[in-house]
């Protein structure tokens, strides 16, 4: 047996960790014990039916068009957990699906186009999920802050309109800060990596018995791809957005609250 096949059974042990921050839970009176229980119990249900289906995509003698559809796939219900995530955003939905396609051709296109890795299903599924997963984060963060810096600073913004300002200008500080917000995270991340931690994807390849130094060299790979997603999705979306949140004639519309979705979302 391998250093790193724990078997059956070494997965139901580490599930002791999952007991231990429940019993931590149960001490503290945190209220959380049955959110754990299910999160614990959704990601082992949903990584053994998507490790199922990644063994028939990544063969090597699988068809490539799996892959793509697989990739589509998960850019689809990325773009459908951003709406559902930021509800107040106007066209959420439509706005993550054109962001997330374009991060996929440019991250994508860069590391497959010039062959930084080779275009098996092995590489693409992995990889794109790497992408697709922290820009729908970044995705979403970047969404409602600018919402939000809308909604907000209005005045200050229909100040500058009143002065003959174009929407993008009177808006383009609230902007800035908004997609700061949405990276720097990301930067800093990038920043500690090595030093303050050692990313998943890294852990995975010397576990899994490949060169530390080889294994470097895929992790800040990943780390470029993951940046340049984030980046990516963001800028989209905040042209995107900047133009669903104003008129032709240069009038920010109306914005809802978070608060008045989730009453909405309430009422029978």
């Amino acid at each position: 047996m391998a250093d790193t096949d724990i078997g059956l059974v070494g997965l139901a042990l580490s599930g002791i960790l999952v007991g231990v921050a429940i019993l931590l839970s149960l001490i503290r009176q945190l209220d959380i014990a049955r959110e754990m229980v299910i999160a614990a119990t959704r990601a082992l249900v949903q990584l053994l039916i998507v490790g199922a289906a990644l063994g028939l995509v990544v063969k090597d003698d699988s068809p490539l068009v799996w892959t793509w559809l697989w990739l589509v796939a998960m850019v689809v219900f990325a773009s459908w957990t951003v709406g559902r995530r930021a509800p107040e955003v106007p066209q959420a939905r439509r706005l993550a699906l054109v962001s997330f396609t374009a991060a996929a051709v440019v991250t994508l296109g860069v590391l497959f186009g010039l062959r930084v890795f080779e275009p098996t299903g092995r590489a693409m599924v992995p990889l794109g999920g790497m992408m697709v997963g922290n820009a729908m984060t970044g995705t979403v963060v970047a969404s409602r802050r600018i919402v939000a810096e809308a909604r907000d600073k209005r005045d200050l913004i229909e100040a500058r309109l009143a002065l003959g300002l174009p929407s993008n200008e009177a808006f383009a500080p609230h902007l800035r800060e908004a997609l700061r917000t949405a990276l720097v995270p990301q930067i800093e991340s990038t920043k500690a990596v090595g030093i303050v931690f050692l990313p998943g994807a890294m852990t995975g390849l010397i576990l899994g018995g490949v060169d530390p130094v080889e294994a470097v060299r895929i992790q800040v790979a990943v780390m470029y791809l993951v940046l340049g997603s984030v980046a990516t999705t963001t800028s989209v979306m905040a042209l995107g957005l900047t133009r669903a949140m104003f008129t032709t004639d240069h009038r920010l519309r109306w914005l809802r609250s978070p608060e008045k979705w989730a009453r909405r979302d309430r009422s029978p």
